[in-house]
């Protein structure tokens, strides 16, 4: 028999069918009594007194024909050996602009911006092969993405400017559409850079940890003092600017901030409506690290979260939160389901001398080295163990009920905690349930179910 998984959340009964994706809101006795369907009526008479025989008939008739056309308990799929990008068509690109930085954040991945190596800017040509090779191999796909990263992009902002520009002449040449991103901290901000990301940038990203105090411990300047006051004023100024143009405030939330509601609202206060707040992944050993101990806390945290959410978006959406939003009707492919991002196959990161790795993630380990867009991708064999990283090669994900949701997590986050591809981050598989809870929970009360 197939498998669901039902959960009770914000004064809903949900049930949710693992492999049709069927989602159903209930009453309480249909979600106490569908794990019972191949029981007989009389079995589930005496499993359930507190029921009517007439209320249980009428149930498990409908439970049963809900079975039979494939949304309850519906067939497993068992896809080991999903073709996926078999051309190894690239759509998206995040272009290290910049392997420097404004800011010594605690936390940085990236080492303060160097990841690991010497402090670099990408020069124009490096920049333009990169968007030639993205077009090159693109094959048939027409709207293309670029992101132009770091360390902070901002201390680069001449090329990314020459860059978008000739993207911009490629796009008419080609009838491509590479659409830009930019990810800033937003410490070199000024008038000019506003007014051309906000003219020529399809999203942009602003990274802000929340409450003041909290950001300006984990996100000092290079003097070690905060960055909170520098930054927000110049934030509030682009986002003023940008009309209906697309911008997240993107947070990171440590052992310091597992109350992180505090953090959103804080945001929700200084007027950003769209915003993520994001889980460090770090080594234990680390004081700001989230451990195992913190779960509970943090589960609870979201669910405490979804419900003030609910209050603030009852009579229209104020508040847009990335974690609570989830498509239930228009969703990728069974392959892409499987396999997620797509990093080391159809989105790729370039570092500034042109080097290929995976994603941003990588960029400071060689062995993750894919090629240079000079001379191709020449390590196709990484491509295949990112390609063979699915939710169907994951012992973990094979009985897990969200692994058509998360597609098996993050790539990195995995490989960097478990040395291996396919083993999941655990702490991070635990956070991604309970925000699916909450997402379709939310979804339950504003009756999109």
């Amino acid at each position: 028999m197939g498998k669901i998984h039902k959960f009770y959340l914000n004064n809903k009964y949900i049930i949710l069918d693992v492999y049709s994706s069927s989602i159903f809101v209930v009453d309480k006795m249909t979600y106490d009594i569908v794990d019972e369907i191949d029981k007989t009526n009389d079995e589930v008479y005496s499993l359930f007194s507190e029921y009517s025989k007439e209320e249980i008939d009428e149930c498990l008739s409908e439970l049963r024909n809900l079975k039979e056309e494939g949304y309850l308990f519906s067939e497993e799929i068992k896809s080991e050996d999903i073709e996926y990008n078999r051309d190894n068509i690239i759509k998206a690109m995040c272009l290290h602009v910049s392997h420097d930085c404004d800011l010594r954040c605690r936390y940085c991945f990236a080492s303060q911006g160097d990841f690991c190596g010497e402090r670099s800017l990408m020069d124009f040509e490096t920049g333009k092969r990169a968007l030639d090779f993205l077009i090159e191999n693109s094959g048939n796909r027409k709207n293309l993405e670029v992101d132009f990263f770091g360390g902070e992009p901002l201390l680069n902002f001449d090329v990314v400017k020459k860059l978008t520009l000739y993207g911009d002449e490629l796009n008419k040449k080609t009838g491509k559409n590479i659409r830009f991103t930019i990810t800033t901290n937003g410490v070199g901000l000024d008038d000019d850079k506003i007014d051309f990301i906000n003219k020529h940038m399809y999203n942009v990203v602003l990274s802000l940890d929340g409450r003041k105090e909290i950001n300006d411990y984990m996100r000092p300047t290079i003097n070690g003092k905060g960055s909170y006051d520098i930054i927000v004023p110049k934030f509030k100024k682009l986002i003023e600017g940008r009309g209906d143009k697309d911008y997240y405030i993107r947070g990171t939330f440590t052992s310091h901030n597992l109350d992180f509601s505090k953090d959103a609202l804080e945001f929700y206060k200084e007027g950003f409506d769209k915003i993520s707040l994001e889980p460090v992944v770090t080594d234990e050993k680390e004081e700001y690290a989230i451990r195992e101990e913190h779960l509970e806390q943090i589960l609870e945290e979201y669910e405490k979260f979804s419900k003030i959410y609910l209050d603030i978006n009852k009579d229209e959406d104020k508040l847009l939160f990335f974690h609570f939003m989830v498509d239930l009707s228009n969703g990728p492919c069974l392959a892409k389901r499987s396999i997620g991002c797509g990093a080391g196959c159809e989105y790729i990161s370039v570092t500034p001398n042109g080097d290929i790795y995976p994603c941003h993630q990588f960029a400071s380990d060689p062995s993750f080295k894919l090629g240079n867009i000079f001379t191709g991708i020449d390590k196709r064999e990484i491509t295949e163990k990112f390609k063979k990283a699915n939710v169907f090669n994951k012992e973990d994900c094979k009985e897990c009920w969200a692994k058509f949701y998360c597609s098996g997590g993050c790539h990195a986050n995995a490989y960097f905690n478990n040395h291996s591809l396919n083993k999941p981050y655990k702490i991070g598989c635990e956070m991604q349930r309970k925000r699916l809870e909450c997402a379709i929970s939310i979804l339950a009360n504003k009756g999109e179910i």
